[in-house]
């Protein structure tokens, strides 16, 4: 066996309190970026979170992020991130879901998920059921659509600007200064597929 197979072995296999937690939560776990991921069901996961803290010392919850993997039949995954002081260890837990599935909230447990939850559903529109607050915290409030989605367009769906005339904040509907050109592609830079001789290059054979 190589080197490198033993190091990716040992790097991906659970510690004791990863198969400990396995053991005692009924979650799957793997070993990602050399980090315990732990993937609970939707349902279980405030039970999921509470136990983490009580009993196994994870008292921080540093971070709850989204990611959108769109052709998956439930596109989102929620990511939270949680730090033992007493331990000095971290655990990643993850659950899916799509756009109608609401995930229970886990304010109950790490109050500080009410603002990370805010911000997954405004980036991803994701849903989460018993939040005491459950609004927009990154946009405004009359934007449309979630912008981390991957389908979300890069221009976004309205442009919002201050009316002089009006004297208020106005939302209109995106409009492009100019068409789409068609560029020649001719900088180095750009990465297109050059003709044999670039303009220029015929100077180089010249003697």
């Amino acid at each position: 066996m190589s080197e490198l197979v033993r190091v990716a072995e040992r790097e991906s296999a659970l510690t004791p309190l990863g198969t400990e937690m396995v053991a005692a939560l009924g979650v799957e776990a793997v070993v990602a970026y050399g980090e315990l991921t732990l993937i609970a069901p939707r349902e279980n996961i405030v039970a999921v979170m509470t136990a983490l803290r009580d009993q196994f010392g994870f008292q921080l919850l540093m971070d709850a992020c989204g990611a959108d993997y769109p052709d998956r039949a439930e596109r989102f995954e929620v990511v939270y991130h949680l730090l033992s002081l007493t331990r000095a260890a971290r655990v990643r837990v993850k659950v899916s879901t799509d756009e109608v599935k609401p995930v229970p909230s886990v304010v109950s447990v790490y109050p500080s998920a009410g603002w990370f939850e805010r911000e997954a559903f405004d980036m991803y529109g994701m849903i989460f059921s018993d939040h005491p607050d459950m609004r927009r915290i990154l946009t405004d409030y009359g934007f449309q659509g979630h912008p981390l989605r991957k389908d979300f367009p890069m221009t976004g769906y309205v442009e919002v600007r201050y009316d002089e005339e009006q004297k208020r904040v106005v939302y209109e509907p995106v409009k492009l200064a100019q068409e789409y050109r068609n560029f020649d592609f001719l900088s180095p830079w750009e990465g297109a597929e050059y003709p044999t001789v670039l303009p220029g290059d015929e100077k180089a054979g010249a003697k």
